[in-house]
């Protein structure tokens, strides 16, 4: 046989393999890739806070309570699903609408606080008015602090929990989202 005679057969088996491994790549891409937390406002408009999570990963709201002028912290997670859930409650002292509800949690002592731990209390999305400059509604994760009382005060936003793809996951370790705190830099 000759070369000419031979190239069909060779072009029509490199497109095979060109194509089983483009489909195999497109397998892998839809592939679970982890988790994305987005707080955006209600009124809409671009999210405020997008925080890509591991499954169980914690974040925590921490703010002053507007009557007591407490420090609060409450550790959350998101599941495989996206679903939210309080996990902690730490506070220096029990304060107006504080406190723990019967069968949720066990009281534990950390230092000068009262903790509520081992929660596992869904609280799917929900929606947080952001107080004023002073209560300090601000979401730690990974050593970022993200101050939204700085960015959005008296605004209603969600919090939301879903799943992303394994190409979606690669694609924000390449082009983080704008609302993505950089670890190490804080904004207050």
């Amino acid at each position: 046989m000759t070369a000419a005679a031979s190239r069909p057969g060779r072009i029509k088996w490199t497109g095979l393999a060109l194509a089983l491994v483009a489909a195999a790549a497109g397998i892998v891409a839809l592939q679970p890739g982890g988790l994305e937390l987005r707080v955006a406002p209600l009124g809409g408009g671009g999210p405020l806070l997008v925080l890509p999570l591991d499954e169980r990963e914690r974040f925590t709201l921490h703010y002053y309570h507007s009557v007591e002028n407490a420090p609060i912290w409450e550790e959350h997670w998101l599941d495989a699903e996206g679903n939210i859930y309080i996990e902690e409650e730490r506070y220096l002292k029990l304060g107006a609408g504080m406190g723990r509800t019967p069968g949720v949690g066990r009281m534990v002592k950390r230092g000068p606080y009262e903790a509520i731990v081992e929660m596992h209390r869904p609280t799917g999305d929900f929606v947080l008015r952001i107080g004023s400059p002073g209560v300090d509604h601000t979401i730690i994760w990974r050593g970022t602090r993200t101050n939204l009382s700085l960015q959005a005060p008296h605004t209603a936003v969600r919090f939301s929990g879903r799943p992303v793809s394994l190409f979606h996951r690669l694609k924000r370790l390449i082009f983080p989202h704008p609302q993505t705190p950089v670890h190490g830099v804080q904004d207050g």
